[in-house]
C-alpha cells in the first residue's frame, strides 16, 4: 500500500485513536506506506490527535498507546445525549464512547448552509459539556505540533453550526493544540473551546471523517481511516447502529472525491478489531487489545497486497 497524498483520520474516541495508530504502524512495516510522509492530513476528533502527531513527524509505533488523548468516560458519563446527527427513532439511550464520531451527518445531501442550520438547531438543544479535556491542547503543543500547511483539523462552531477546518486558509488562528481540543470536545460532555467570541465542539458533529474537506485533484491518492465504520448493532447495545450512518457518510464523501478524479481507499476496523473495540470507544481498559488487533489488521493488509502482486 503506497503512501497517500492525503490521509484522513476519522473520529473514534480513545479506542479509535489506538486502532488508527496501530493500523498505521502495521502498514508502515510493509515499507511502502510512510504515515509521516503524506502531503496532507485531515483529522476529526480523536483523528485530529493522530493527524497532528504524524504531521509533527512522530512515528505512530514509537508512541503507540501513549499519545495525548481524550479523558476516559465511565459508564454513567458515557450515556450522553448525542444531539445532532444521530438519534434512532424512539430511543433515548446515549451514544456512549462512540461519541467521538457520534454526530454523523443527517444532511449529507444538503447544502453546506442547510447542514449548518441543522447543526446549529441541534447543538442548541444539547447542554454545554462540563468535563475538562485535561490539558489536551498543552500536550499536543508540547509535542511540537505546528501548522506547516499539511495539517487540517475539523470542528463545528456552535453559534452558526458551520464546519470550521483549522489550518486551512481563512480559518480562525489558533494553536494546533487548541484546534485539536476543539475537535475532541464532544457536545454534552466536554467544555467547548472558545476562540474569541466563538465556541467550538467535536468535528464529528459535521461528519465522522470530513473527507470532503480535501481540495482534490485528478489522480490524487486519498486514504481514509474510519474507526466507527465497522460498528454493528447488537442485542445488548443499539450504539453499533452508528456504523451504518458512518459508512454511509464516508461512502458519500468518497464518491464526491472520486467524481473529481481522486483515488480513494477507506479502511474500517476488521472483525477482530471491531470486536476488540466494542461500542464504548472511550473505554481505556481495552486499549491494549485494540492495539494488538489494529497491528494485526495493518500487517494483514500488507501481506494480502503482496500476495495479489505476486
Amino acid at each position: 500500500m503506497r503512501t497517500p497524498d492525503a490521509l484522513v483520520l476519522g473520529g473514534g474516541g480513545i479506542l479509535g485513536e489506538a486502532w488508527m495508530s496501530a493500523l498505521l504502524t502495521g502498514l508502515d512495516e510493509g515499507g511502502r506506506f510512510d504515515p509521516r510522509g503524506c502531503g496532507l492530513y485531515v483529522g476529526t476528533s480523536a483523528g485530529s490527535i493522530v493527524a497532528a502527531s504524524l504531521a509533527t513527524g512522530i512515528d505512530p509505533g514509537a508512541r503507540l498507546g501513549r499519545l495525548p488523548e481524550q479523558p476516559p468516560l465511565d459508564g454513567d458519563e458515557a450515556q450522553v445525549d448525542p444531539g445532532p446527527g444521530w438519534r434512532p427513532p424512539d430511543l433515548t439511550g446515549g451514544l456512549g464512547g462512540a461519541a467521538a464520531a457520534s454526530l454523523a451527518s443527517l444532511a449529507i445531501g444538503s447544502t453546506a448552509s442547510g447542514g449548518a442550520l441543522l447543526r446549529r438547531a441541534a447543538l442548541s438543544r444539547v447542554p454545554r459539556g462540563r468535563r475538562s479535556l485535561g490539558g489536551l491542547a498543552a500536550a499536543v503543543d508540547a509535542a511540537g505540533a505546528r501548522w506547516d500547511g499539511r495539517l487540517r483539523v475539523t470542528a463545528v462552531e456552535i453559534e452558526s453550526g458551520r464546519r470550521v477546518v483549522f489550518g486551512s486558509p481563512g480559518a480562525p488562528e489558533v494553536s494546533v493544540g487548541s484546534a485539536v481540543e476543539a475537535s475532541c470536545a464532544i457536545p454534552g460532555v466536554f467544555v467547548p473551546v472558545k476562540v474569541g467570541p466563538r465556541s467550538y465542539v467535536d468535528g464529528g458533529a459535521w461528519s465522522p471523517t470530513n473527507m470532503d474537506a480535501i481540495e482534490v485533484r485528478a489522480g490524487m491518492l486519498v486514504t481514509c481511516l474510519n474507526p466507527t465504520g465497522s460498528m454493528r448493532p447488537s442485542v445488548s447495545s443499539v450504539l453499533g447502529a452508528l456504523g451504518s450512518v458512518s459508512r454511509g457518510v464516508a461512502a458519500a464523501e468518497a464518491l464526491a472525491l472520486r467524481h473529481h478524479g481522486a483515488l480513494v481507499t477507506t479502511i474500517s476496523p476488521d472483525q477482530d478489531s471491531s470486536e476488540a473495540m466494542g461500542t464504548n470507544l472511550m473505554d481505556a481498559t481495552k486499549r491494549s487489545q485494540v492495539i494488538a488487533a489494529g497491528l494485526a489488521q495493518g500487517r494483514r493488509i500488507v501481506t494480502d497486497e503482496r500476495r495479489r502482486a505476486a
